[in-house]
């Protein structure tokens, strides 16, 4: 799953803080026909998820996808504060110069319960997110879908980060800019490993389950994204756009970026230039 494809709509957002006196429901047993992100800043209580019981603690994030039965039992004396965001979502994809959109089929590569650390970026996001819904102001929903999309991300960078991979994530990055410092030469996956010193084999894994494309893949991306700047200034020839980053055949080039963006390089330039 690629969420930079993912399309959002969100049902609402709560922020619930265990202050003195309120009152709360001992027991929350549900099951929803939606996606929610919770994220506890403090207090105590027990959540279960699939009959698994956990323990409510500080920085703790539970990803409940829809139609998955689980019960929040808070803490009467100490309730617990949380941030929630409640949401269901598409895949949007444009291949080919069309939409294509189809319902979420997959959870988001998020685990059930787990506690986060080094998570100040992640609660000042989620914060802005729920006050944004909260205040309704003109342009909410969209704003709401964006910050979404963002929390996400810091998520997963956070994950990442503490993850005992996050050595080979730093070496991904590093090949990534040496791709882009490198732009108008060949690159082979040999090159690459020797590099950042890692088997052909497992960079080609872990490359691939970073950045979901193969690393001859995202190289050539990088290089039509690149293509796409100097098509739209229009002051160089496709051939001598081919010739910059590193073809020696433009016919093989313009197949390539055809294959990538669905239309040609003429085709991009009249419809990006000129309009038709």
């Amino acid at each position: 799953m690629n969420i930079n494809n993912l399309f959002f709509h969100i049902h609402h957002c709560n922020c619930r803080q265990g202050n003195e006196g309120e009152k709360y429901s001992k027991r929350i047993s549900r099951t929803l026909q939606h996606h929610e992100l919770l994220f506890i800043i403090r207090g105590k209580g027990h959540i279960t998820v699939q009959n698994k019981k956990y323990h409510a603690k500080e920085s703790m994030l539970l990803y409940i996808p829809k139609n998955v039965q689980h019960s929040i039992d808070i803490d009467i004396e100490d309730p617990f504060s949380f941030l929630s965001v409640h949401f269901s979502y598409a895949t949007v994809n444009f291949n080919d110069d069309k939409w294509d959109i189809r319902n979420e089929t997959d959870m988001l590569p998020l685990e059930p319960v787990q506690v986060l650390k080094d998570y100040y970026q992640i609660n000042n996001v989620f914060k802005k997110l729920v006050e944004s819904w909260s205040d309704k102001l003109p342009g909410y929903e969209f704003i709401t879908k964006t910050l979404l999309q963002q929390l996400l991300f810091e998520i997963l960078k956070n994950i990442k980060k503490n993850s005992r991979n996050y050595s080979t994530s730093l070496k991904v990055e590093k090949i990534i800019e040496y791709m882009r410092q490198h732009i108008d030469n060949k690159i082979t996956l040999a090159d690459l490993s020797e590099l950042v010193q890692l088997s052909s084999a497992y960079l080609s894994r872990v490359f691939k389950e970073t950045t979901g494309y193969s690393v001859i893949e995202f190289f050539n991306k990088i290089k039509v994204d690149k293509a796409k700047e100097f098509i739209i200034e229009g002051d160089k020839k496709i051939r001598e756009i081919a010739q910059i980053l590193g073809f020696t055949d433009e016919f093989y080039f313009s197949k390539l970026f055809k294959k990538i963006e669905g239309i040609s390089p003429s085709e991009f330039y009249d419809k990006n230039v000129h309009g038709y």
